[in-house]
């Protein structure tokens, strides 16, 4: 075998290691998507039944539900692979940046007083670009196409002022399905597709 086959050769394996990679992390989407809907729907209905102060609160189940779930799934996918890509490092700490932004800034407009005003459709967006930019690193489509869907809904929260602010938590559960449980669901057939 000449230098130049031996070069080919290598060149070629490296290629089929490389694309046969498979995504990982087809679960998180979903441990994030699901406790968040819930939570702000319980919010929803509690500020509904009860409109106490202590209602605004609710969200914070939303990391004490996800965080747990989101570190069972990355343990199981990596005793499955015994590797973590370059992608999947990106991904995952641009969502652990997400979510650590959401809590602060849902905590720090809890106690500014703006929580009604913005704090909806600050954690639609951040979601929502966080779904765009997951879409644009694993190219995987239907995650970019929600997330810009998720963006521009968000918006909408901006409409709901005043006394009827709490209308924005159905918005941002509504975005949540979008962005997160929907193409968290199309994801996860994906990658079933792509390992059988």
């Amino acid at each position: 075998m000449t230098t130049n086959e031996e070069l080919d050769l290598i060149t070629r394996i490296r290629g089929e290691v490389i694309s046969s990679k498979e995504p990982t992390g087809e679960n998180l989407f979903l441990a994030w998507g699901y406790p968040t809907a819930f939570f702000l729907l319980v919010e929803f209905a509690a500020l509904m039944l009860w409109n106490e102060n202590w209602c605004e609160w609710i969200w914070m189940g939303i990391p004490l539900v996800g965080a747990p779930l989101m570190i069972y799934f990355l343990n199981k996918d990596y005793e499955r692979t015994h590797q973590r890509t370059l992608e999947a490092n990106v991904i995952l700490k641009m969502w652990i940046f997400v979510g650590f932004v959401s809590c602060i800034g849902g905590a720090t407009m809890g106690f500014a007083g703006v929580f009604e005003m913005l704090y909806c459709m600050f954690q639609g967006l951040l979601i929502s670009i966080g779904c765009f930019m997951t879409g644009l690193i694993l190219r995987f489509r239907p995650k970019t196409v929600c997330g810009l869907i998720g963006t521009a809904l968000s918006f909408t929260c901006l409409f709901f002022q005043g006394d009827v602010w709490y209308w924005q938590l159905l918005m941002i559960a509504f975005v949540t399905m979008i962005t997160l449980i929907i193409p968290g669901h199309l994801f996860k057939q994906y990658v079933k597709k792509l390992r059988s």
